[in-house]
């Protein structure tokens, strides 16, 4: 999978009943002891597309379980990232990669929550310095295809031939990155805007003018780094792109795919009954995998973890872009999830505009792709390189 490409897993079955009983089990004794939108440039106010619940039982956790469980889920919620304290490191050059007459690409490293992370720049060969960012958020690839730049590449030359630095984190786990733990695309957001916060050290960059630009999975790491208390971490992103994202809403994850899997990356990837974009090593304490395992099924606590349920806290605009035939494929994202996400950004009134491609699956190809970038750079130039 590379050019730019991405796919979800196309084998994350779950057995909830099972499991449920399991874990409610566990939990005691240890208490004991949609229809196509044209393309617009002028959104429409769209009616909300909620997505059907799958009918799981329901767990009622007894009073003495039930702050134990919130305690270890906290930090992975929207409020508890809103107080994580993120670093400001530097980004390493560690090779030139490659050189045309449009870029030049090199790998790189920088810091993150004690982690090494790897990933991709690409600086203009034209145009002013310091150049206006673009953060390019990738989607997920089997860890063990997966090489720097991939899903974000043919994206990030095009927005290069436009003046924009690009930058792509791989994320803990992919590449050459370290692996750690991420429970709900925590870490992997966290990585992101150890990044953004690093970019006062790259020289061609201006860390003024910051834009975010995600892909399926991307998009959701887009959308919780959104989330977050601008003064202390994203305070320069002045706009994000989403492209095929998947749900913000993580119930909708779990009833796609299923939870986490736990313990080793790549058993995980080739197994079926579990979605390895989370990564739950064994090492983690007892305790925390046990209140994963709830948290992922329980109402309450998705919303607590899941942006949907705060986007009144975003401050920046969104574009939202999606194919009609998305979601055919078991490893695709359904259009209805874009059009959730753009209604309840109309409902918290925020800046939000969505366009939608006829005909256009999980990633756009030939014209619709060009016409999804036109729209992404033009947006991009309206609200990062030109905004006062």
């Amino acid at each position: 999978m590379h050019g730019g490409v991405s796919f979800l897993p196309t084998f994350m079955q779950y057995n909830v009943p099972m499991r449920l009983r399991l874990l409610a089990l566990t939990l005691i004794l240890s208490a004991c002891t949609a229809a196509p939108i044209t393309a617009t440039s002028t959104p429409a106010r769209l009616e909300a597309v909620v997505v059907a619940d799958t009918p799981t039982p329901t767990l009622i956790p007894s009073p003495t379980t039930t702050p134990t469980v919130d305690k270890w889920i906290f930090p992975y919620t929207i409020a508890g990232l809103r107080k994580h304290e993120f670093q400001s490191g530097k980004v390493t050059v560690l090779e030139t990669l490659e050189r045309t007459d449009v870029y030049t690409r090199y790998r790189i490293s920088y810091p993150s929550d004690g982690l090494t992370i790897t990933g991709v720049l690409q600086i203009p060969v034209e145009g002013r310095e310091p150049f206006p960012v673009i953060v390019m958020n990738h989607g997920f690839f089997q860890r063990w295809e997966y090489h720097s730049g991939d899903g974000t590449d043919r994206a990030a030359e095009f927005l290069n031939r436009r003046g924009y630095l690009t930058v792509s984190s791989d994320y803990r786990s992919w590449g050459g990155s370290d692996e750690g733990p991420s429970l709900f695309y925590s870490g992997l957001a966290i990585d992101v805007v150890n990044l953004i916060r690093a970019l006062p050290s790259i020289p061609q960059a201006d860390p003024s003018r910051v834009g975010m630009w995600g892909h399926s999975m991307g998009g959701g790491v887009t959308m919780k780094v959104l989330m977050l208390d601008p003064s202390t971490s994203s305070g320069h992103v002045r706009a994000a792109v989403l492209y095929s994202t998947v749900s913000a809403d993580n119930a909708d994850l779990v009833a796609r795919w299923g939870m986490g899997c736990i313990g080793d990356i790549a058993e995980g990837e080739a197994r079926y009954g579990c979605n390895s974009s989370d990564i739950l090593p064994e090492s983690l304490p007892q305790g925390l995998i046990s209140a994963y395992e709830f948290a992922a099924l329980d109402a309450d606590l998705n919303k607590a973890v899941s942006p949907f349920y705060h986007l009144g806290l975003i401050q920046v605009p969104v574009q939202i872009h999606y194919g009609t035939a998305d979601g055919v494929d078991y490893a695709g994202t359904p259009p209805e999830w874009s059009k959730k996400l753009y209604q309840g950004l109309v409902d918290a009134d925020r800046s939000a505009e969505i366009f939608a491609y006829d005909g256009e699956k999980h990633s756009f190809f030939a014209d619709e792709w060009f016409a999804f970038m036109e729209r992404t750079a033009t947006f991009f130039d309206a609200y990062v390189r030109d905004a006062p």
